[in-house]
């Protein structure tokens, strides 16, 4: 046997024998889409520290309860969240935003700007946290 034929012989070998070894037999994990977000508040508000122009200047904060909505062909759990932050060049603060979150699987997956239509019924409650966000080292 050449060297080449021999080492073509040896990766097909370990090729076989690491598939063997996969726990879930090659398949891929499923993942229940429709988890309830249970810390969907702090995934929120980690987003939008990321996400604003001036994520310490928020206020008019408020939050409904993840429900599930009908998106697409599916059902997820979704919330609406509405505040004000300020405009970093006039230092004024313009009307609320409201925005629509999309969960998979008990976590985050879309932060965006809400249609008209999608948070209009939105059964909103306060959320301060999010008028408390900072940057500073030793924010929670």
């Amino acid at each position: 046997m050449t060297d080449l034929a021999a080492r073509a012989a040896l990766v097909a070998a370990f090729a076989i024998t690491s598939a063997g070894c996969s726990s879930d037999g090659g398949k891929l994990e499923q993942v229940n889409p429709n988890v309830y977000p249970t810390a969907y508040k702090q995934e929120i508000i980690n987003t939008l520290r990321q996400t604003l122009s001036d994520p310490v200047h928020v206020r008019g904060g408020l939050i409904s309860e993840p429900a599930l909505s009908p998106t697409g062909k599916d059902q997820r759990y979704t919330a609406c969240v509405r505040f004000q932050e300020r405009d970093i060049y006039s230092k004024q603060y313009p009307a609320p935003e409201d925005r629509i979150a999309y969960f998979y699987g008990g976590h985050l997956n879309q932060l965006v700007k809400a249609t008209e239509d999608q948070c209009a019924k939105a059964a909103y409650r306060p959320f301060p946290e999010v008028e408390k966000m900072c940057l500073a080292k030793g924010c929670e």
